[in-house]
């Protein structure tokens, strides 16, 4: 083997070890505070933030903390996601999946955690939406919404819950149920769907969509119901408006207009190659959205997509488009108020209707993106908080990055160190954000003048990890294929669906599993049952939520399918 060759193949097996070290080498870039501001002393929080704001860690290690609300008196809660597909290799909450988070002492740093709600062992599976409403704790638990009464004085119930909604669908990709209640007590809920984009066979090159979508008669949109009445059944009846392929993020301004963000559809490039050949603009298809929702109001989905360099909706693939000239169906769809980076995961919206920051803030959106999977074969991106102006329930100038560096410096969805999921603005106007990794929340507040513009963050800067050692995590050859072969392996699966789910060193994802451990969930580890098995896909996943479709999703030729077979079976067979 020549020494060019062992040392690519040394890349890929010895990135875990780089990631794993340069992950706890995250050196924040404070900003300097303007003139007459009070220097921020939260430390280092490992985040960045416009001049003049500054963060704190209000709580640390809580758990898969998703959504978060906070009440008049600054307790904050939040709704834990786990025992799900989504965080399979965590421990959930054997105390109850809702928290409830105070700061008695009044120095801006929580003390006290109290842990409530269903458990595990009563069947909870806990969720990602919590509310407050009329001195009730609202949250999301598996198929339903829940409420628990707060005694006068207290902050943890101790009732058990009253039955809001029930019968909410379950399964599929996006099965959260997040909400929000308006001051007349109209309860919006997201569905996301089951699929990417309405396939008979989700996520599989090739496939059209399903015609009619019938999927859109009980997921992907927002459907409504009355936080004051219990024991509600869903049903189709109650849709407010369709065509959301998972609305995770919503948020009432002060006109009490409902706003949503969307989840783009993914994999356009892999599933149509032939209709996308640049794949560097691919990464950028569709975009990110954030809408103002309107009572029957349809948003495109499965149908359409937001293509953001033509500012417009365009026919999807699976329903006829041609790459992005087409628009047919989606001239009568209604557009986004503003557009973001393509594959950022809006996980949360808060509209600032508090005065604590610069008036340039208020009546804007704060947007928590949770960070991409699969923008391969571009850099993964996203993972920060961003601001949105808004006036007249329009986009009134450009967004900019609010908050940054919660990834540290391995922006991947496995590796994040953290990832933004949940935004709640307490009594004081301060903006908490939560993480659902290590369940990490911050609290941002600002020191500057009031007539301060909108800036964004300075970049975050990174030690450089050390170089490894010379020779270190040569990948072994399988039996009957190459060292050249693994090597071709390594780059496919690195630039394209493999590495987007399970992580460019293969280490596992929040879409994939590991496949580094040495232990296969689905085959014998050889190298024929290891192409066998990507030939054919995985329709049901032991653990994760989403299928592997055949290829990958890819359009692999037999010389390339030989070559991903060969790397996935070398590095599942390297030396510990």
């Amino acid at each position: 083997m020549n020494a060019k060759l062992k040392a690519a193949i040394a890349i890929g097996a010895g990135s875990a070890i780089l990631l794993a070290m340069s992950a706890g080498l995250a050196v924040q870039a404070q900003p300097k505070a303007p003139a007459g501001t009070a220097a921020c002393s939260g430390g280092d929080t490992g985040i960045t933030l416009p001049p003049g704001f500054c963060a704190t860690v209000f709580a640390d290690n809580v758990g898969n903390v998703r959504h978060i609300a906070v009440a008049a008196d600054g307790t904050l809660y939040g709704n834990l996601w786990n025992g799900s597909s989504y965080f399979p290799r965590d421990k959930p909450p054997a105390d109850g999946f809702l928290v409830a988070i105070q700061d008695t002492d009044h120095d801006g740093k929580a003390d006290k955690v109290t842990h409530f709600g269903q458990t595990p062992a009563e069947g909870s599976k806990g969720g990602t939406g919590i509310g407050l409403y009329k001195g009730f704790v609202y949250a999301e638990m598996n198929d339903k919404i829940v409420r628990y009464p707060l005694a006068a004085g207290s902050v943890v119930p101790a009732n058990k819950p009253e039955v809001v909604v029930s019968g909410l669908p379950l399964g599929g990709d996006h099965p959260m149920h997040p909400f929000v209640i308006d001051a007349k007590g109209q309860m919006f809920v997201d569905m996301g769907t089951a699929t990417n984009s309405c396939q008979p066979k989700n996520r599989v090159a090739g496939v059209p969509g399903n015609e009619p979508c019938t999927e859109l008669e009980t997921r992907g949109g927002t459907w409504l119901y009355s936080a004051d009445k219990l024991d509600q059944k869903f049903t189709p009846a109650e849709r407010y408006a369709t065509g959301i392929r998972n609305g995770m993020g919503l948020s009432l301004d002060a006109q009490g207009r409902i706003f949503a963000t969307q989840h783009g559809r993914d994999q356009l490039l892999q599933n149509w190659p032939k209709l996308y050949a640049d794949a560097k603009m691919t990464t950028e298809l569709p975009a990110e959205e954030l809408m103002l929702e309107t009572k029957g109001g349809d948003y495109g989905w499965p149908f359409c997509y937001y293509d953001n360099f033509q500012k417009k909706l365009v026919l999807a693939p699976e329903y006829g488009g041609d790459g992005g000239k087409a628009v047919g169906v989606c001239a009568g769809k209604i557009a986004p108020v503003a557009a973001f980076p393509a594959h950022w995961a809006p996980n949360d919206l808060q509209i600032y209707k508090a005065t604590a920051f610069p008036k340039a803030y208020q009546g804007g959106a704060f947007i928590a993106f949770h960070g991409s999977w699969n923008r391969a074969p571009a850099a993964q991106d996203g993972f920060n908080v961003v601001f949105q102006p808004l006036k007249d329930g329009k986009a009134s100038g450009n967004y900019v990055v609010f908050a940054d560096g919660f990834a540290g410096p391995n922006k991947a969805s496995g590796k994040a160190v953290f990832r933004p999921s949940g935004l709640a603005v307490g009594p004081d106007g301060a903006l908490y954000i939560s993480d659902d990794v290590k369940g990490r929340i911050w609290r941002v507040t600002y020191q500057g003048p009031p007539s301060a513009p909108v800036t964004a963050a300075p970049e975050p800067t990174y030690a450089q990890p050390a170089a490894p050692a010379a020779g270190a995590g040569v990948l072994p050859v399988p039996p009957g294929a190459t060292a050249e072969q693994v090597a071709k392996g390594m780059a496919l699966f690195q630039g394209g669906s493999c590495g987007a789910c399970h992580g460019k060193d293969a280490a596992g994802g929040s879409i994939g599993p590991p496949l580094t451990t040495g232990s296969p969930l689905w085959t014998d580890g050889s190298l024929a049952q290891i192409t066998d098995l990507i030939t054919k896909g995985v329709p049901a996943p032991k653990q994760y939520r989403s299928p592997m479709p055949p290829m990958g999703g890819a359009q692999l030729s037999p010389d390339d399918l030989a070559a991903v077979s060969a790397y996935v079976w070398a590095i599942g067979h390297q030396k510990k």
